[in-house]
């Protein structure tokens, strides 16, 4: 077993698009609920929204590529209108379950066999990244960061995937230090008391809801760029649970709590698939084959969540007084 190996693949994921994507969906999240307490339990949804929209625009009708996010991004205000009109004004419950319901109805939408011809049903669409990896502005060659060597490609995604988050993060920063980012986490903590100083609340929530959604659409354009490819299956309701805790593992009410969340969990992940698939062909571990231990991965990290919840349940940059609206 090489732990320098595994070592290695575990820290290549801090920096992968696909931890960048999460980062990017999580912070979304954060924004609907760290900050404005809306219960989103349906952002699988808005980054397949992002997803389709982008290779759909792109295949379909030939857009390039800044048109094509464009109307990704129209999609996505569009759902979240969709789900916020009627829910907004009422309980957070009935946000939850109409935004995880919402999320499967689009993904097997997506799946119906009359609309193979544009989303590619079952089998997903392919093939529309190259209006993205035309801008790549890194000559062909080998790129050697210490952990982990990449080409062109692999470099140019992962730098204008991290460049974006970033970008994302300064923006919730400034927007939550803003009179209007006050008002949210007044909705957060007491709603009826903001409402009474004359305050829109609907308006703020739905202002709140099309941002966070936003941010998952662009997390879900990422998460296509790597693969050039977007399968429905990638955009279950475990998905969502995943950004939750990457969310929870960072911190709810946090800017950067959501990057760390997410580069925690994929490190977390990957080094204990590499020790347990090591173990495993090492014959240190014969109870369990290697199918069941990319299984055993997913119960180690859920036990290490409840124990994260119970001892240090504001997340790892968290604050406490963040959590009394919950």
């Amino acid at each position: 077993m090489n732990f320098l190996n595994i070592l290695n693949g575990a820290l290549g994921e801090i920096v992968s698009p696909t931890t960048a994507a999460y980062a990017l969906a999580a912070l979304g999240l954060a924004v609907h609920f760290g900050y404005t307490g809306l219960l989103n339990f349906g952002q699988a949804g808005f980054m397949a929204m992002g997803a389709y929209g982008f290779a759909i625009s792109t295949l379909t009708f030939n857009a390039p590529f800044w048109v094509a996010v464009l109307a990704a991004l129209a999609c996505s205000v569009i759902f979240a209108f969709l789900l916020g009109i009627p829910t907004l004004r009422l309980r957070a419950d009935y946000l939850a379950i109409v935004t995880i319901a919402a999320a499967e109805i689009a993904r097997y939408v997506v799946t119906t066999n009359r609309l193979t011809a544009v989303t590619g049903s079952a089998g997903g669409l392919n093939g529309f990244t190259k209006g993205f990896y035309a801008l790549n502005p890194f000559p062909q060659g080998r790129y050697n960061l210490g952990f982990a060597t990449l080409n062109e490609r692999d470099l140019w995604v992962r730098v204008a995937g991290w460049t974006l988050v970033a970008l994302c993060c300064v923006l919730v920063w400034l927007l939550m230090r803003s009179p209007w980012g006050r008002v949210l986490k007044g909705i957060r903590e007491d709603e009826n008391a903001v409402r009474s100083l004359g305050k829109n609340v609907y308006s703020y929530k739905m202002q709140a809801l099309v941002i966070g959604g936003v941010l998952g659409t662009l997390a879900g354009i990422l998460f296509t760029l790597p693969r050039s490819s977007v399968q429905p299956a990638n955009y279950g309701t475990e998905l969502t649970f995943f950004l939750w805790t990457c969310l929870l593992l960072g911190g709810m009410a946090t800017v950067l709590g959501p990057v760390l969340g997410a580069m925690t969990f994929w490190v977390v992940l990957s080094l204990t698939q590499g020790l347990l698939y090591g173990a495993i062909e090492a014959g240190f571990v014969t109870f369990i084959t290697t199918t069941q231990a990319g299984q055993l991965r997913y119960i180690m990290v859920g036990i290490a969540l409840m124990l994260l919840m119970i001892f240090r349940p504001q997340g790892v940059l968290g604050n406490k007084k963040e959590l009394a609206f919950t």
